[in-house]
């Protein structure tokens, strides 16, 4: 089930806030834990057991850790733990991808080729495995102790807000609320939660989905029948995609949270509007770039380094793990190595030519990320590099793909909505759409918009073709 369907929007959502409001407290956890199963086993029914089974694991091994006096022993089962978690994300993420890339070298010597294995890529796999890692290793260096209830532990990984697609929140961050939400829940923060999540998806079912048609038909062509133009295109309307896709899943997200109770971390922070590539990682996918400064970076050294040389092989080190992390498929490592090596260059100097440059750095960044975008959109490296190169060296072709004023209607209202905060005047109106009106008229007027966008929503998912969300393939 996902937050774009009819079936959530319509029944699953208003019955779970109905029956949410009416029981009591002391009843809510173990209604929404039942209710985050219900939701995962709608499209995953086999998947289920996994994680719960790995939540049983996890949570009597990290008390069993916790319960050790010896560091060699609590280190011993830090260790099963984690080889637990990340073993289950090599066996169905990652199993394939590297027997397809044993048997590129063993064809090279002529040897039989091992058989790929029959394995379905659970959804949302890699974001609730980095959550188990936050958990047991937020034990182990003891920020928290290990929680005392097993269901306030299988909620806080399966609560299906941001089960699938995040964001990715670390115990601490949720700790206080799984049990201590109730005494400030009430009508208002139902409605700004209602209100937050209809942003998300608007951003979603109107923006992303019609940005889309551009994106898949342009991508879906061969290299040889695209045109300069159609690259452009194609590029930006993927990278204006993504960007709506998945800020669009984590409003939904938070404002689901909200109208339960919770207050989720922010995700996304107009990136766009960045003035280089390492304010883009503070603004783009902000929990991922949290998590991996706090558990890969920290740990490698950081900025507390004896040489510079050390410094960028950590900065892409990490980036190189992350774009791993996306997807089992070279063109993901080869994203993270971009934006790693563009780390490293404004270290070296670049951000000081960009400082130079002023407001209008941005966008060159845009440029930079949206290239960037065509690496992780390709089927192959050698795919995207002829693609780029289309996009600098001029050639003209028939065009093969037209669209409609509603399609550009939309993609200008795309630009629109990705760089408009840059008008300090309308940064104003953007935090008070998403952090509260404060008067009432503006309140009533907001609400009464949300109803109507909630309708015209529901319209063009029932009228219109349907696009799952990006990453639920990660």
């Amino acid at each position: 089930m996902i937050f774009s369907s009819i079936v959530f929007l319509l029944y699953f959502l208003p019955l779970l806030l109905l029956l949410y409001i009416l029981i009591k407290d002391s009843y809510k956890n173990a209604f929404l834990l039942i209710a985050s199963i219900l939701f995962y086993s709608w499209g995953a029914p086999k998947f289920i057991f996994v994680i719960l089974v790995t939540t049983v694991l996890d949570f009597y091994l990290v008390r069993w850790m916790f319960a050790q006096v010896k560091e060699r022993s609590r280190k011993i089962v830090l260790v099963l733990s984690v080889s637990m978690n990340v073993g289950l994300l090599f066996y169905f993420k990652y199993c394939n991808f590297f027997i397809e890339n044993i048997n590129y070298f063993l064809a090279k010597f002529g040897l039989d080729s091992i058989s790929a294995l029959n394995i379905v890529l659970p959804i949302g796999i890699s974001f609730y495995t980095f959550e188990s890692l936050t958990y047991v290793i937020d034990v182990y260096r003891k920020k928290h102790a290990p929680l005392v209830s097993f269901l306030d532990y299988q909620l806080y990984i399966i609560l299906f807000p941001k089960l699938i697609a995040g964001p990715i929140i670390r115990y601490h961050e949720i700790a206080d609320q799984i049990r201590g939400r109730f005494s400030e829940y009430n009508s208002e923060i139902i409605l700004s939660g209602f209100k937050r999540f209809v942003i998300g998806l608007s951003k979603k079912v109107i923006i992303a989905n019609t940005v889309a048609i551009a994106a898949d038909s342009i991508w879906s062509l061969d290299i040889n029948q695209i045109g300069t133009k159609e690259a452009w295109m194609g590029m930006l309307a993927y990278t204006f995609q993504i960007y709506f896709d998945f800020s669009g899943y984590s409003d939904m997200a938070i404002g689901i949270g909200q109208m339960l109770g919770f207050k989720f971390p922010e995700n996304f922070d107009n990136p766009y509007t960045s003035l280089n590539i390492t304010e883009f990682w503070r603004r783009w996918h902000i929990t991922l770039g949290s998590w991996m400064k706090n558990y890969l970076y920290i740990p490698l050294g950081g900025n507390k380094v004896d040489s510079k040389l050390r410094l960028f092989f950590n900065l892409w080190i990490v980036f190189l793990l992350s774009g791993f992390w996306h997807g089992a498929a070279w063109t993901f490592i080869a994203w993270g190595a971009y934006h790693g090596c563009w780390l490293i260059i404004e270290r070296i100097g670049w951000q000081k030519i960009l400082e130079r440059i002023g407001l209008f750095s941005f966008t060159l960044t845009f440029l930079f990320v949206a290239i960037g975008w065509v690496l992780f959109r390709s089927e192959s490296i050698g795919y995207a590099l002829r693609f780029v190169k289309r996009l600098f060296v001029y050639k003209a072709t028939e065009a093969h793909t037209t669209f409609d004023a509603n399609f550009w209607t939309v993609f200008i209202l795309s630009f629109v909505f990705s760089f408009f905060v840059l008008i300090p005047k309308f940064k104003e109106v953007h935090n008070s759409v998403y952090y509260g009106m404060k008067s009432v008229k503006l309140t009533f007027f907001s609400t009464t918009l949300a109803f109507v966008f909630f309708i015209v929503c529901v319209s063009y998912i029932t009228s219109g073709n349907f696009n799952p969300f990006i990453y639920f393939r990660f």
